[in-house]
């Protein structure tokens, strides 16, 4: 009798070990459905969540490509003058415009000539005297020029008067020069006047000055 007990006892262990093994795949399966359906919706991968966050951590300051896109068309819209944009009011996207930077008033050449040789004259009330060199220039047509060349006789008489009419206080510094170089031009120009009914010269420069 006891053999027939343990032979039965024997019997009945396995099948027991499959009713609780299914019994755990039931409740198992049972389980991850409430776990779904109040979760709403299908369940994530785990490894995959957990990278998406190490990702964050990681990169902090990572924007989305439509973020990035999003920011590039406001740059281009805020950088832009009123004449830049469309008939809708949009800035035109691409490199921006450098402005070009045009003269307000038009710039004219200057022409120079310099007289041949030098002045030399006696100053007025002393016994010192005064050596120039001597050039003119102006910004109106060759004309001018050529009438100085034409009547340098005449010119250079002019320019000696002028410069004895001077002393030595009277040239003295840098505002003494600039008066001698005034009435020069003042000169020269009554000269062209009378003989071909037009100046024209602007400045005079001294090219080299010399009080003995």
């Amino acid at each position: 009798m006891a053999e027939e007990n343990n032979e039965e006892n024997g019997k009945k262990s396995p099948v027991k070990l499959i009713l609780m093994i299914v019994g755990g795949i039931v409740l198992l399966g049972a389980g991850l459905g409430i776990g779904i359906v109040i979760g709403g919706g299908e369940s994530s991968d785990p490894s995959t969540e957990i990278s998406q966050i190490i990702e964050k951590k990681e990169n902090p300051e990572a924007k989305s490509e439509e973020d990035k896109e999003s920011e590039n068309s406001e740059e281009v819209a805020e950088d832009c003058t009123e004449e830049e944009k469309d008939a809708e009011g949009n800035c035109p996207v691409g490199p921006k415009k450098i402005p070009k930077i045009t003269p307000e008033e038009e710039i004219f050449a200057t022409t120079y000539y310099e007289f041949p040789g030098n002045f030399t004259t006696n100053l007025k009330g002393s016994k010192k005297f005064l050596q120039i060199s001597l050039g003119v220039s102006t910004q109106y047509d060759e004309q001018v020029m050529a009438n100085v060349d034409s009547h340098q006789l005449a010119l250079r008489s002019e320019i000696l008067t002028i410069m004895s009419t001077f002393s030595p206080e009277d040239i003295a510094g840098r505002e003494g020069k600039q008066k001698l170089a005034d009435a020069l031009k003042e000169g020269i120009n009554e000269t062209l006047v009378k003989v071909e009914g037009f100046g024209g010269v602007e400045n005079v420069h001294f090219t080299s000055f010399v009080l003995q």
